[in-house]
């Protein structure tokens, strides 16, 4: 555990989730082959569009609506629907398909092994101070069995932009009816989390499970209140 600023009182902390209460990156690639896979057996014209028709599908839809480049769950949907479009089925054969990949993609994406410990902290933190989540992704914390332990989940969306824009920072804080200063917020982007939080006045705490915590490989616009070697550190910050 290493202090960049001081910390000051806490009386409850949010988290970010992808890579930095699990690597995400294995999670994404096995989903993403999933559905691959699946249009390959059931929608092969959708399947040979390729992935860099796919990102050109997915830039002209965020140039439509910026909005949904913090939805990733509608952006996902609306995707699939333009790739499925181009074929000779009806308008409700479409969005029966586009509700078959997109659940059978979502199912892939929330199957993730969480370490026992995070489990274990996070039961030992909820008892101390309120607990959330604060995350860009869309994983299913049902499945997870993330809800256990957080007060709720903010998901970026169509009406809370991503990290680091403050919304979500900031509808945390009145959900807590807490002051931004009195939270903690814990993630593994340096900018997402980090600076995001720091600009909606949060207090922030840096982890990251997926790379090594190298500052210099990171870009960085302001430092954490402090960096963590793991999560349990948390506890001993809190006690």
């Amino acid at each position: 555990m290493k202090f960049y600023r001081p910390i000051t009182k806490i009386k409850a902390i949010s988290f970010d989730l992808d890579d930095t209460l699990y690597d995400n990156h294995p999670v994404i690639m096995r989903a993403e082959q999933g559905l691959q896979t699946y249009l390959n057996q059931h929608y092969p014209h959708a399947a040979n569009l390729g992935k860099e028709a796919q990102g050109a599908i997915k830039q002209h839809l965020i140039k439509q609506d910026k909005r949904l480049a913090s939805d990733m769950g509608e952006l996902r949907r609306q995707t699939l629907r333009a790739m499925l479009s181009s074929s000779t089925l009806s308008d409700a054969e479409i969005e029966d398909a586009v509700t078959g990949c997109f659940n059978l993609f979502y199912r892939l994406r929330s199957d993730v092994k969480i370490n026992k410990t995070v489990y274990s902290c996070l039961s030992r933190l909820k008892e101390i101070v309120p607990i959330v989540a604060i995350t860009n992704g869309n994983i299913d914390t049902q499945v997870t069995g993330f809800d256990d332990y957080f007060e709720f989940t903010l998901h970026a969306s169509l009406a809370f932009p991503r990290k680091p824009y403050p919304d979500m920072f900031l509808e945390a804080a009145r959900r807590l009816n807490c002051q931004p200063e009195e939270i903690l917020h814990v993630g593994d982007g340096l900018i997402n989390d980090v600076y995001g939080a720091y600009k909606a006045g949060f207090q922030t705490a840096w982890l990251a499970v997926n790379r090594p915590m190298l500052l210099n490989n990171e870009p960085t616009i302001v430092l954490p209140h402090v960096q963590l070697d793991t999560l349990n550190e948390l506890i001993t910050l809190m006690t």
